[in-house]
């Protein structure tokens, strides 16, 4: 019986009840996918990434708490939610070992955020106050019915993939990329000229989405796409 790839999955914190919790769609998504995921320790002890690093095929972002705006040297406004150190911590060395190892990776929504801002990117911390209002990027639920489409760049793996320069797209996010990590690309932008997917041109797959492919895989053939084109690379 042929093995399936083991994909290592950020959980999500939940202060208010000190727990660790999962969405199902990362887990749907992944195992509809043709991947076994697996829900990670909060951890930032060396070892222990390392291990986790060699015992995984590939690795899931989540979505999540604001990142802290000290990993890209800003000051914290008001408008800026509960951060995650413990989240800040663990991803920052687990993705430095991921593409150390040129692990798969996936990110959507905090996780285009996180891997932009520990590439080197800067972040809206507050995208209504400080960008723009024009579109609803925070929509009200069903979560799974797109609320404002994408443009995707020809040329761009994206693009290959799907075979679309439009996308629609669910959207529940305040934050966003606001300067590019110069160690990612962008592969897809709001019409307000946001950033809303991005990946390395120097790894096997490292990509990220700032929508919600785990709400609507089941429903929408480009959504379960994304998740197949990560794991037929773990």
């Amino acid at each position: 019986m042929s093995q399936k790839p083991v994909i290592g999955v950020i959980p999500l914190i939940d202060y208010v009840k000190s727990s660790y919790w999962m969405l199902p769609g990362y887990f749907g998504g992944i195992i509809e996918a043709g991947g076994l995921p697996i829900m990670l320790p909060l951890t930032s002890e060396n070892t222990h990434i390392e291990q986790i690093t060699e015992m995984c095929s590939g690795f899931l972002f989540t979505g999540g708490q604001d990142v802290s705006p000290e990993i890209y040297s800003a000051r914290k406004i008001g408008a800026c939610g509960e951060c995650s150190p413990e989240r800040d911590a663990m991803e920052t060395l687990l993705l430095k070992y991921a593409m150390q190892f040129d692990k798969p990776v996936l990110g959507i929504c905090r996780g285009i955020q996180f891997m932009n801002a520990s590439l080197g990117g800067t972040l809206w911390q507050d995208i209504p106050s400080q960008f723009s209002d024009t579109i609803t990027h925070c929509q009200k639920p069903p979560y799974d019915v797109p609320s404002h489409e994408v443009c995707i760049d020809s040329g761009t793996p994206l693009y290959e993939l799907l075979k679309t320069k439009e996308l629609p797209v669910n959207s529940y996010h305040h934050q966003g990329i606001r300067l590019l990590s110069e160690k990612l690309k962008s592969m897809a932008k709001a019409p307000d000229g946001l950033i809303e997917a991005v990946y390395s041109p120097k790894h096997k797959f490292l990509w990220a989405v700032q929508w919600h492919p785990e709400f609507s895989y089941t429903r929408d053939d480009n959504s379960l796409n994304i998740f197949k084109e990560f794991i037929r690379h773990c």
